[in-house]
């Protein structure tokens, strides 16, 4: 049924948000297990768990989480007709606080997605993060330089 693809998908794309707002960064990136990860600026797409992880090193945790919340919006899902795969739209926009950081947004912009569905399971084939803001990543990266030239 088209409305469970729909949600199905839309439920691969929250997930992410929650996993890395809960500092889960090794079950976030296996969510790319059969698929890629790019962002502009990094070069070559990042293919598979272990790359897509080593993405997320530069992630500051404290206590296990990145004191982060992702909120996801503005998204727009459309599956094949054959539905054996789907792409999505969405924005995004990252709120960080800390004891000595304000409560304010850091990050936003959009991520543009193509999904697969193998064995009537949804699944990452592409995430494309583009930022379109970027405000002080101070306190939720380690190194931003790889933002800042794209």
């Amino acid at each position: 049924m088209l409305t469970d693809d729909v949600e199905a998908v839309r439920a691969l794309i929250h997930e992410y948000a929650e996993l890395i707002d809960h500092g889960e960064l090794d079950a976030l990136a296996a969510l790319f297990t059969h698929g890629t990860w790019s962002s502009p600026g990094r070069g070559t797409p990042l293919r598979g768990a272990e790359q897509v992880r080593r993405a997320y090193d530069g992630v500051i945790l404290y206590d296990g989480i990145p004191g982060t919340k992702h909120v996801i919006s503005n998204v727009t899902i459309e599956i094949a007709d054959d539905r054996t795969g789907a792409t999505a739209r969405s924005y995004f926009t990252v709120m960080q606080t800390r004891p000595d950081f304000a409560l304010q947004p850091v990050i936003a912009g959009r991520y543009h997605d193509r999904f697969d569905r193998v064995d009537d399971v949804w699944r990452f084939a592409d995430r494309q993060i583009i930022p379109d803001l970027i405000g002080d990543l101070s306190h939720h990266l380690r190194d931003t330089t790889e933002l800042e030239e794209s």
